[in-house]
């Protein structure tokens, strides 16, 4: 995975690419601009069942515009086809707008800084491997530890984990392109969030704006308790989109 630094984590973002964004609509589905290209992704596990890399699985074809079911009921999944209606959706937004930084938590090693806002864990767990990413973090002076800290914190696809360079304080981020990806759980036999990469827009159904950031991920089962954002729920209800390839 190719990497990239950030001048200062308290620089605004702009998007990649003009028109994309994406919109939660009220107790309804998520409204995507802008072409945005839309494809599986699917968490591999090695022998002790710790998540290691990513595959990428179907594609879909490329639409202007199209609405993702967030209720995890919709008969035609990952779209839209109006069951939030018939089902009396609550998709009410509790999640705060507060800047990742305000939320997360500081864990200083001797050459990297992670930082941890723990409320948008998605459990993907590629932070597990090698004792933790934290472990990791606090032995950065050894060379692989460093450069494993690294690479966990950039494939956790929530954003949740940012890593950064102790001396320079340049933030490290994955180098990801304008894109969204439904992620697929095999080891948990569960299909989990939207992933949003590369700076996309996100607007809630109020007409706020969250936080631009390179990494976010959704909820798509519908049961998170920090809506509109992954908080690992689908592990726990056994949320499947009916892909049999993947969970059969």
């Amino acid at each position: 995975m190719a990497f990239k630094s950030e001048d200062s984590k308290d620089a605004a973002v702009a998007p990649k690419k003009p028109g994309v964004k994406v919109t939660v609509t009220k107790n309804g589905p998520y409204l995507v601009s802008g072409k945005l290209p839309l494809k599986k992704e699917i968490i591999v596990s090695d022998n002790e069942d710790e998540s290691v890399a990513w595959r990428e699985g179907e594609t879909y074809p490329d639409q202007e515009q199209y609405a993702l079911c967030r209720c995890g009921k919709s008969g035609s999944k990952p779209f839209c086809d109006g069951t939030h209606e018939k089902i009396r959706f609550n998709g009410a937004e509790t999640a705060t707008t507060a800047p990742y930084y305000k939320q997360a938590t500081a864990f200083d090693g001797p050459e990297l800084v992670l930082t941890d806002a723990q409320k948008l864990c998605a459990a993907a767990r590629f932070c597990h491997p090698g004792g933790g990413v934290w472990q990791l973090t606090q032995r950065s002076d050894d060379p692989g530890a460093k450069k494993q800290a690294v690479q966990e914190a950039c494939d956790c696809p929530s954003g949740r984990l940012v890593i950064a360079d102790r001396k320079t304080g340049q933030v490290i981020e994955p180098d990801l392109e304008p894109s969204i990806s439904l992620i697929e759980d095999p080891q948990k036999k569960a299909s989990g969030p939207i992933w949003l990469k590369g700076n996309i827009p996100l607007e809630s159904s109020y007409g706020t704006s969250y936080e631009t950031r390179n990494r976010v991920t959704l909820c798509r089962c519908g049961g998170s308790y920090n809506k509109p954002f992954c908080d690992g729920t689908h592990c726990l209800n056994g949320f499947d989109d009916g892909d049999e390839s993947i969970h059969s």
